[in-house]
């Protein structure tokens, strides 16, 4: 047993215990090959990291199939979490999903499982339609197939809070958090007191920009990122993209030194980013980058491959 174990955090009314940082999914699918996969999931789970994120959607399903192998024989170890990605399709879409992710990921039940991608004004009326995607997670819990559901989002907080308001007892919640929130379309400020006090735990996402923009460009160290997103007051757990094991050693230096920051730190760190409030490092809440091909197919919106150079 290392020295290090990651620090843990309730994850909101589940009893569950989550390790403060938490694995993308997504990167596991850009990641060298399912070797690096494993080795990574193995030393992350040695370090006590315990949150594994994936998607129905990513990489055609191999994100959720390599991350299935990595953790054969060490399910029992994590916090699983996967998302259906009907996009307003109907429940009937979303349960076939459901078993299509559980039999990517090698287990017969999820921890969490939530709706991706909430970015349209119509996503919270549409997954609340009858036979729509909130029936298929009150379905889902109801016959044990997942212990906690939630939906994820990045566009703008008041698609968030219009999700929260209809009044489905959400477990979870997922957003993006990070330095530069505070100054635009915030979800930092506008709904994680909302999930927080309805005891929902909250996943912070992008805490570098979406693809590290803001770590390329300087902005922010990667030190700086991580440790702004980890010590936001109600977050459980803050997911990272890793597609290395170079990356995941890179995050857990950070996570052994890392101390929560005090308000005035958090203060420093988001006038800093008050000074790029024009959006060019959260570029998923202002233009399509991060918005799935296949969501906007579902919303009738051209694809990337369709839009004007």
């Amino acid at each position: 047993m290392p020295e290090f174990q990651s620090p843990k955090r309730p994850m909101g009314k589940t009893g569950l215990q989550v390790s403060i940082l938490g694995v993308g999914g997504y990167h596991l699918g850009t990641a060298s090959g399912q070797s690096e996969v494993n080795n990574m999931v193995a030393k992350a789970l040695d370090r006590g990291i315990n949150f594994f994120d994936n998607a129905w959607e990513y990489h055609k399903g191999m994100s959720e199939e390599r991350l299935g192998t990595a953790l054969k024989g060490k399910r029992d170890q994590a916090i699983v979490m996967t998302k259906l990605c009907t996009h307003g399709r109907k429940k009937d879409v979303a349960m076939k999903q459901l078993e299509e992710s559980l039999t990517r990921l090698q287990t017969d039940h999820l921890d969490v499982w939530q709706i991706h991608e909430v970015v349209y004004y119509n996503d919270p009326e549409r997954a609340y339609d009858h036979d729509g995607a909130v029936e298929a997670l009150a379905a889902a819990k109801q016959q044990g197939k997942v212990r906690f559901v939630g939906f994820t989002g990045h566009k703008d907080p008041s698609i968030h809070l219009d999700m929260i308001h209809r009044g489905f007892p959400f477990d979870a919640v997922q957003m993006p958090i990070n330095a530069f929130d505070p100054s635009f379309r915030s979800f930092e400020r506008e709904v994680v007191p909302v999930a927080v006090q309805k005891g929902m735990a909250v996943f912070s996402m992008k805490s570098m920009g979406g693809s590290g923009e803001a770590i390329v460009h300087g902005a922010l160290t990667p030190s700086e990122a991580l440790s702004y997103a980890m010590s936001i007051p109600g977050v459980s757990t803050t997911i990272s993209g890793m597609d290395s094991m170079e990356v995941l050693d890179q995050n857990l230096r950070i996570l052994h030194d890392f101390k929560p920051l005090a308000t005035e730190q958090l203060n420093a760190l988001r006038e800093h980013g008050r000074r790029f409030n024009d959006g060019r490092y959260e570029l998923y809440k202002s233009t399509v980058k991060y918005d799935g091909e296949l969501g906007r197919e579902q919303h009738n919106f051209p694809t990337s491959a369709e839009l004007p150079a």
